[in-house]
């Protein structure tokens, strides 16, 4: 197994945060940074591939190539930031082998390490089933120190799980880069495991956090407006939800 990352042009970094959202459960990750992205326009900086993504292509206007994930870079106010953002990751559904995820993790944790990498902030969805469909969705919080902990409670996420899992490459990311004295955070997004094509509402409280952490100039009406939209669809997906989906219920953190 390999995973590629290939760099367009030369960078090192001083002391970058690497912002991941891959798909997981809600897209909650994978909509907050792809949100971002598009906001901040950050520079494209690389490609990642691997041979144990989807044995796939992907076209645009007609046009083929290998699916992809990318990393793009910015300086906001002096400091680096690198997104990690992308269709795919190792699949945790049983189908591939596991060692997939720490090869991919490693590749990304040592590579951006080289070039400066300092910290890293998975972005993530945690399914707590029906409670999403009767209230705001808050942000759960996981760190690599009880320091980075306290500063994440004391802008507002949550930390009252006394033991969880964080499964792929959001928890694994963490868990490679403290090793390699690296620190790390995890924001999951309260969603449902049943909202397969997206929670926007869930994405907007994780990005309002990043907001107030590192001060990022984003536009939020688009989020704010497909966060109304979802709301509105939950009065008739409770009533699906009536009937609960014992593997659903089962996931927590997730990716």
């Amino acid at each position: 197994m390999t995973t590629t990352i290939k760099f367009l042009a030369k960078k090192h970094f001083k002391e970058a945060v690497l912002l991941t959202g891959l798909p997981g459960i809600g897209l909650v990750g994978k909509i907050s940074v792809d949100y971002m992205v598009r906001q901040l326009k950050p520079e494209k900086i690389a490609e990642i591939h691997a041979d144990f993504f989807p044995p796939s292509v992907q076209t645009n206007n007609g046009v083929v190539e290998l699916i992809k994930d990318e990393l793009h870079h910015t300086n906001i106010n002096g400091k680096d930031f690198i997104f990690l953002s992308g269709p795919v990751q190792p699949a945790l559904d049983g189908r591939g082998p596991m060692d997939e995820h720490f090869e991919f993790s490693r590749a990304i944790i040592h590579t951006l390490k080289d070039k400066g990498l300092a910290e890293v902030c998975t972005l993530a969805g945690i399914n707590v089933g029906e409670k999403r469909m009767a209230a705001e969705p808050s942000v759960v919080v996981a760190c690599t120190s009880k320091k980075k902990l306290d500063e994440w409670k004391k802008l507002g996420a949550i930390s009252e799980r006394p033991v969880g899992l964080i499964s792929g490459v959001a928890g694994l990311l963490l868990g490679i880069g403290r090793e390699e004295g690296i620190e790390g955070t995890c924001l999951m997004g309260e969603t449902n495991a049943r909202l397969v094509y997206g929670d926007p509402g869930a994405a907007k409280v994780v990005v309002e956090l990043l907001i107030k952490r590192y001060g990022f100039a984003i536009e939020m009406k688009e989020m704010e407006k497909e966060s109304k939209e979802i709301e509105k669809a939950f009065a008739q997906l409770s009533k699906q939800i009536d009937e609960p989906d014992d593997q659903a219920q089962h996931l927590t953190y997730v990716r």
